[in-house]
């Protein structure tokens, strides 16, 4: 959520904004929040007027009841003043609740780096890693090799659960759990504090992490319960400190969040709608920091170069791209993908994401920082992927795959996989 102070001091910026995003619905919004946000400082002030009113006739009635003195003009005043102030306060309480929805609903600022673009055709590409890897042989999706070695069952986990679910068997479950310790045991060298979220929340903090309104058409929420699964770890570790004041000394605080994640949304029609690529639920490792506001561009880099050494070491080629203005969403500021190489496809595939929401995350969720007895300030947020295992087991089987469909194991992942160094046929 943005500062109201912006739209009372620099509406300018807000609409440049807006206008960078192509959002024409919230730019039309902004005049009106600075409406409401001037009714709504009118009504406070009357009634903090009417309720000093209030104060000042009974301590006037019980003074005068001391006095002896006539109080029946001073009753019919106090008589008249509740009525008054509740008519106030109801209008004042209505003013806020419709500022702040539309305060809710808007983006955030982008920053100056973003890239001006309509869609993600126009992210721009900040730099590759890696040597494209040759092949000899016609190359298989990731599909048909680990159907071909019998260490997926696609449709017994639909029988079970509907599309866009899997079983991993054998090695391949092996591998999954290996990228997961591969990650984590990366993370904790960095000093990031593992964390394994709940995996669902309630309406109130998922409102003060996301656009909710915007997000729920992929969320699934549980039937008569004020419950959502978790999208991704990053949603229930920003919410945890929710209404809390953090002492200054504790940050950056940095989070390693292991959990699965689960999602509506399925892939696009073709060959890898059915897959590994884009699921229901997955498990995904992410990265999640809080930070004093200074701190915040320096640390984006970082859990970016973090994600990068991660995929250096599995010797995944890569790019980077930053996400232009018509593709970055509401919550990030600024927001980098990891995207890595599909030798079958030809292509580079998004494998993570590296934003930085700058306050309007904690803002939403009124979480602060400062010294005991201090002022306190709004802090800010960043989150990054590290790996979510499921795409990163296509890059892998694809990256490595061999000519007899067996695939060979990344050398930094063999201390993780009971010394087994191919996928074979189960």
């Amino acid at each position: 959520m943005l500062d109201i102070k912006l739209f009372r001091e620099n509406p300018k910026l807000i609409k440049e904004s807006l206008k960078k995003r192509k959002d024409s619905e919230k730019l039309k919004l902004i005049d009106e929040i600075i409406k409401l946000d001037k009714d709504w400082r009118e009504n406070k002030l009357k009634l903090d007027k009417f309720r000093r009113k209030r104060n000042e006739v009974s301590r006037d009635i019980s003074k005068y009841k001391k006095e002896g003195k006539d109080i029946i003009k001073l009753l019919k005043e106090a008589s008249s003043l509740p009525q008054k102030i509740n008519k106030i306060e109801q209008n004042v309480f209505d003013i806020k609740n419709k500022l702040n929805s539309y305060l809710m609903r808007m983006p955030n600022i982008l920053h100056e780096s973003v890239p001006y673009g309509k869609d993600d055709s126009e992210n721009k590409e900040v730099r590759k890693w890696g040597k494209l890897k040759k092949f000899d042989f016609e190359l298989k999706s990731h599909v048909e090799i680990v159907e071909n070695l019998g260490l997926v069952d696609f449709e017994r986990s639909a029988k079970i659960s509907g599309t866009g679910f899997y079983i991993l068997l054998g090695d391949l479950a092996l591998l999954e759990q290996a990228i997961t310790r591969f990650a984590i045991d990366t993370m904790l060298k960095k000093n990031f504090i593992l964390l394994q979220p709940p995996l669902m929340m309630r309406r109130k903090p998922y409102e003060g992490v996301t656009d909710l309104e915007a997000f729920e058409d992929v969320i699934y929420k549980i039937e008569d319960e004020d419950e959502y699964f978790i999208a991704t770890s990053e949603h229930p570790m920003a919410a945890m400190y929710m209404d809390e004041t953090i002492d200054e000394s504790q940050l950056p605080l940095k989070f390693v969040g292991s959990s699965m994640c689960f999602r509506k949304e399925i892939g696009a029609h073709g060959i890898d709608t059915k897959g590994l690529f884009r699921l229901h639920q997955f498990n995904k490792i992410e990265q999640f920091v809080f930070c004093k506001p200074e701190d915040s561009w320096k640390i984006h880099e970082e859990l970016l170069k973090n994600a990068e050494e991660v995929f250096q070491a599995l010797e995944i080629p890569y790019k980077i791209v930053n996400i232009c203005t018509g593709d970055i969403g509401t919550v990030a500021a600024k927001k980098y993908d990891l995207e890595g190489w599909s030798p079958r496809q030809k292509k580079y595939i998004e494998l993570c994401s590296c934003s930085n929401v700058t306050d309007y995350q904690a803002r939403r969720l009124n979480i602060k920082y400062g010294k005991e007895g201090g002022e306190k300030q709004i802090l800010h947020t960043l989150n990054s992927t590290v790996v979510a295992t499921s795409r990163v087991l296509v890059a892998i089987i694809e990256n490595y795959q061999n000519k007899d469909g067996t695939v060979t194991i990344p050398k930094v992942l063999l201390p993780y996989m009971n010394k087994k160094k191919l996928l074979k046929k189960l």
